[in-house]
């Protein structure tokens, strides 16, 4: 099993919705956490609402710190991905391990004021993160490299 860890700075849409697919799909080889640098210690309604329209459970589903996962016996990352630019602008944490490190950026779903043009823009950031998450597990394992994994958050 990898590890791997989705930031984004407010840990309540992006990032959630990345530790959710990845946790689904990638069930047996790849745990997937999330965390924000500045988390807003909730998750989006909005987030959720698209990813149990997708058929996704959202259970247990929490925003929270980065500091959980740099801390003695916080699980080892084999990969962080961050999902926003602002969370790809800042200094990481150690990440004990040497976790591959990427950068899938996605446009914020949370900041779109009409109803239903948010409600697309979820559904939109879930489906690009279903292909985000397919190019990774089409990846052999000795393939997992930083210009692998950057290459797929271009898709």
């Amino acid at each position: 099993m990898k590890n791997v860890l989705i930031l984004c700075t407010g840990n309540s849409a992006r990032s959630l919705i990345g530790e959710v697919v990845l946790r689904t799909k990638g069930a047996g080889r790849f745990e997937a956490f999330s965390a924000g640098s500045k988390p807003t210690g909730a998750p989006n309604p909005g987030a959720v609402a698209a990813l149990e329209a997708a058929g996704y459970s959202t259970s247990g589903l929490r925003s929270k710190s980065w500091d959980e996962f740099s801390v003695a016996g916080a699980p080892s990352m084999a990969i962080v991905i961050t999902v926003c630019d602002s969370a790809a602008a800042e200094e990481c944490p150690y990440w004990p391990g040497a976790p591959v490190r990427a950068h899938w950026g996605l446009p914020d779903p949370a900041g779109i004021a009409d109803p239903e043009a948010s409600r697309l823009a979820f559904g939109a950031t879930v489906v690009a993160m279903e292909a985000r998450v397919a190019a990774l597990l089409a990846l052999h394992d000795d393939a997992i490299t930083a210009a692998a994994v950057n290459r797929i958050g271009a898709l």
